[in-house]
C-alpha cells in the first residue's frame, strides 16, 4: 500500500480527503506555512519527520479510529 502514495504529490492526497492545508497542519500540529512548503512534493521526497507525521491522514488511517463507521 505504501508503494502506491510514493508518486503521488502532497497536494493530490489532501484534495482526494477534501483537506485544506490549514486544516491538514491542524491535524499534525505543524505549521501552515510548512504543508505550504511541502505541497508540490512527492510523498517519497518529503523530509522523513514531517512525513511519518502526515502519511497516517494522508492513507486514512484516523478513520479508523472513529467509532461509528
Amino acid at each position: 500500500m505504501a508503494f502506491f502514495f510514493r508518486n503521488k504529490t502532497v497536494k493530490e492526497l489532501r484534495k482526494k480527503w477534501g483537506l485544506t492545508t490549514r486544516e491538514l497542519a491542524m491535524r499534525v500540529k505543524l505549521e501552515n506555512i510548512d504543508i505550504l512548503k511541502i505541497d508540490d512534493l512527492k510523498i517519497k521526497d518529503v523530509p522523513e519527520p514531517i512525513k511519518t507525521r502526515i502519511l497516517p491522514i494522508l492513507r486514512g488511517d484516523d478513520l479508523d479510529k472513529i467509532p461509528w463507521l
